[in-house]
């Protein structure tokens, strides 16, 4: 038995090391650094899929400077949505984007096994890269050992790179920074999307795995000037979906070292950046989506369209920075 087990082990490290022979400069050279909006999905009102609407998002989408986008993120609603729904829409994304934008496509499911299934048909439907999301179901077993697991099974057989994500608001659980430090290492995961909003720990993810060329992306507006600060490349962002310009202009600003216009612009964008994520949540980045021309529409159930004072909480969180 142990000899069989060593046998594997080895067969295993044989395969990275030939993965990596062929295709770590590929993975290591893909820039991941800039601004994504994770993209909404717009219903029916009888809740199917709108794709001519998606398609009138996108042709707005290709005149901002974005890095490119993020299909089937968690503003994409994705868990509401079936495998095939999730493929076609990444399809339909992909027909659309201009060729200088990378598709970065959410694969994550509960099972490893199902992820790389799903992985595999995201890179079939044109994906560049994946955002793969912690399973979290179990969270109690959700360790680092079943995540290191987890992820390296899914980048080993994964044919394009894998960018890791960690969003505990949504799943519970933070990926350990040992985890993300031993997955860094990994010649097919480029990144990771850190929507937990926690700079110390950011920082010291940056800090550990700048060696292997890891890239981080802030997962939130609210804090991408200060994760531009201790390292970040970029953010994947849901209040671009609504002021797509003004976060890729905060982003540019701190590229450029212009830390006093970009303190100034951040301040603006703290209070609706949070009014559409965390405390309204996809039923209000889908309503002030409307308000500035893209199509939010309905959400699929069971969330819930909200309510009139909820709405006109919303509003005051963007008219009182001069947004509308």
């Amino acid at each position: 038995m142990f000899a069989a087990r060593r046998f594997s082990l080895l067969c295993r490290r044989s395969a990275i090391t030939a993965w990596r022979n062929n295709s770590q400069s590929a993975a290591k050279r893909l820039d991941i650094s800039g601004i994504y909006p994770p993209i909404a999905t717009p219903f029916t009102r009888s809740e199917d899929v709108d794709y001519q609407r998606l398609d009138d998002n996108l042709k707005k989408y290709a005149n901002l400077p974005f890095r490119g986008l993020v299909v089937q993120g968690s503003n994409g609603e994705y868990p509401y949505l079936t495998p095939e729904e999730r493929v076609e829409v990444v399809k339909r994304v992909k027909q659309a984007l201009p060729e200088d934008k990378l598709l970065v496509a959410g694969s994550g499911c509960e099972s490893t096994r199902d992820t790389i299934l799903m992985s595999q048909r995201m890179a079939d439907a044109g994906a560049d890269c994946l955002l793969v999301v912690t399973p979290c179901f179990y969270r109690g077993r959700m360790d680092s050992r079943a995540l290191i697991n987890h992820y390296a099974k899914v980048s080993d057989a994964s044919s394009v790179p894998v960018v890791l994500y960690s969003v505990p608001a949504n799943t519970g659980l933070d990926l350990p920074v040992d985890a993300i430090m031993q997955l860094s290492q990994h010649p097919n995961i480029v990144g990771l999307k850190d929507s937990g909003g926690d700079i110390t720990r950011i920082a010291l993810i940056v800090q550990k795995t700048r060696s292997q060329g890891f890239q981080v992306l802030a997962g939130s507006a609210g804090f991408l000037m200060a994760a531009y600060a201790v390292g970040a490349v970029g953010g994947v962002c849901a209040l671009a979906n609504v002021l797509g310009q003004q976060v890729c202009d905060l982003a540019q600003l701190c590229v450029s070292g212009r830390w006093n216009e970009a303190r100034e612009l951040q301040y603006r964008l703290i209070e609706p950046n949070t009014a559409v994520t965390r405390q309204y949540g996809v039923p209000a980045l889908k309503q002030a989506m409307e308000w500035f021309g893209y199509h939010g529409g309905v959400c699929r159930s069971p969330l819930q369209p909200l309510s009139k004072a909820d709405l006109e909480q919303l509003r005051v969180k963007f008219s009182s920075n001069g947004w509308l």
